[in-house]
Formats: C-alpha cells, structure tokens, sequence
C-alpha cells in the first residue's frame, strides 16, 4: 500500500522555498517559518506570490515531489514535474479506450454512480443531525432513483443528464445543511467563475486543492489527466482528474464547508469581495482552510472496495491504481468510491 505523503501549502505573500540538505525550508522575509525532510513531502503548492528556489525544483524532480503554483485564490497557474512515470503501453490502452464508446461509459458509469451516492450519504448525515429537514429527505429519496437510473443509462447523453439532475437537487438543498445564523453565508445556488458568495468560494477553493491531489495521483500511476471518460476533451482541461474528483468531491470538499461554516471556523472577514462582484478567501481564510483540509486528508476509514483501513488523503491513489489497473485488464470493472 502506497504511503500517505503530506502536502506543503505556502500562502505567505513573498515566501521563499529553497532547499537544505534533504529538507524543504519555508522562508519569509528570511526569517525560516517552516522545514519538512523532502521524502515525506508529495507536493508542494505555492500560491500567490511564492517563490522556489532552482535547486529545490531540481531535488523535488528528483523525488517525484510536484510543484504547482496557483494564484492566492486557488486557480492553476504552472506546474513543475520531473520526468513521467508509468508504463506507455497504459497511456495508449487509456486513449483507445477514451474513443471507445461503450468502455468509457462503463467507467463514467461507475464514476457518476458513486459521486450519486456521495451527494446523498452528505444529505443522510445532515437528516441525523437536524430535525427541519423535509427538503432533505425528499433530495435524498430522488437521488436514490436518479442513481438507479445512472447505473442503467444506455448511452454516455443519458448518464450525464443524470448527473446534472442530481447535482441540480444536490445543490437546490444545500443551503439548508448550512446552520450558520449570518445571512452573509447563505448558499443562492452553485456559482463558479466568480463564486458570488461566501459558501460558493469556498466550494471552489476546496475543488481547486482537490483538483492537485487528483492529478497528482493520476500521474503516479501513469495515466495521463488530461485524458478522461466522463468529461469532454477540451485544451487546457484535465478531463480525467475531473472525473476522478467528481466522487469524491461530497467527501472531502462539501462536507469539510459545510464543517467549516457550521462550526464557525470561517469568519465572514475571512471573504473579500473584489470590483467585479466576487467573493474570495482572504490569506486568513485560506490559511484556516487548508489547515482544515490536511486535517480532513489525514482522518482515517475503510476503502470499501479495498477493505483496508486508510488515511482520507490516500483515496484518490488508491482510486487511480484501480483504474490503471481496470484498462490493463487487471480487473473486470472500475469500482468507484463510495463513501459510508
């Protein structure tokens, strides 16, 4: 079994990362504010305005440590990698699969199936923990069909109607899991570019952080990203890290916000909103939630494919080999996550 490896978020304005023996240091106003032994260290994410040293970048290609610098608001900027791993034959085997109809929709069926059942687990703990929730048992009881329905689905149109039925109930309830009495943190439905309120940026922030776990893993075993069954090819799109976070979005996105906001971690100062109307993470903010997120990684559960107990953080590897081992012929079928 894979080891779970940390990721390093530097957020400072101005950090500097170089390299030091076997250690990664984190310098501000080179005052040292951090070092971690690069061979416990999967990634390293510098956002905003960061900066790494060459020879950092030239011993993290070394150990396999990726690199990826975002803008402070978590959108993808450049990535810095060593040579690619994994075998070619299964890049070829992942693309002629890709053109083959019915093979990807076999995958984007266990991929929608089991983001389905992710969405309506979300709700099922929301209906334990409240009483007022009619709306919720209702979204949670059409999901149950609409997956049904997905598993059945004869052609990739109908299985991705599926999908966007079930995240328009998902997201037309979703406001009511959150039970933070500030106006200022209620859900007016899902917004992306830009995120028109404050549960909507933090949406996009996680998806943007579990984006760089889920291309990372891919790329581990050696598949190619950008290179999916469910999602569209399109320049400049990882259409297979999307698919592979769409499972696992309602684990280790959604249900961290909802925490986050409910337990009043977040602040509504740690929101700033910009001319164009945008709500975004303050450093603050963005620093409470990705000491939140590592946390989230680093909780432990049962794969319920693998049965093996792991850390959160491990998933999308594990997901990954799965499929890797799916298009090698290894298994007969993909078994997505699903989450108990």
């Amino acid at each position: 079994m894979r080891r779970h490896l940390n990721t390093i978020y530097v957020t400072s304005e101005g950090a500097y990362c170089r390299k030091d023996g076997a250690n990664i240091v984190v310098e501000v106003d080179k005052q040292e504010r951090g070092r971690a032994p690069i061979h416990v260290i999967g990634g390293l994410v510098c956002m905003g305005r960061a900066s790494v040293s060459p020879w950092l970048m030239n011993a993290c290609a070394e150990a396999g440590v990726t690199i990826s610098f975002l803008t402070e608001h978590g959108r993808f900027l450049a990535r810095v990698e060593g040579p690619r791993t994994g075998n070619v034959l299964l890049r070829r085997t992942q693309h002629r699969t890709a053109d083959d109809a019915t093979k990807s929709l076999v995958i984007a069926k266990g991929i929608v199936t089991a983001k389905l059942a992710n969405q309506r687990t979300v709700l099922r703990r929301a209906l334990r923990d409240y009483d007022d929730v009619e709306a919720l048992a209702d979204a949670e009881k059409r999901l149950t069909h609409v997956a049904r329905r997905a598993l059945a689905a004869a052609d990739m149109d109908i299985l991705r109607g599926c999908e966007g039925e079930g995240a328009a109930l998902y997201f037309g309830v979703f406001d009511g899991m959150i039970r933070h009495e500030d106006p200022k943190f209620r859900f007016n439905g899902r917004s992306r570019r830009p995120p028109l309120d404050r549960a909507n940026a933090l949406l996009s922030f996680l998806y943007a952080m579990l984006g760089h776990d889920c291309r990372g893993a891919l790329e581990g075993v050696g598949l190619d990203p950008a290179i999916g069954f469910l999602h569209a090819d399109r320049p400049g799109r990882m259409s297979l890290s999307l698919d592979l976070m769409e499972e696992l979005r309602p684990v280790l996105a959604d249900r961290l916000a909802l925490s986050l906001i409910n337990r009043r971690q977040l602040a509504v100062l740690d929101f700033e909103e910009t001319e164009t109307g945008a709500l975004l993470l303050t450093e603050a903010g963005r620093k409470t939630v990705l000491t939140a997120y590592s946390e989230r990684k680093r909780q432990t559960l049962r794969h319920p494919f693998v049965g093996e107990e792991m850390p959160l953080g491990l998933v999308p590897h594990v997901q990954a080999q799965m499929l890797a081992r799916h298009l090698r012929g290894d298994m007969d079928g993909y078994p997505g996550f699903i989450w108990k």
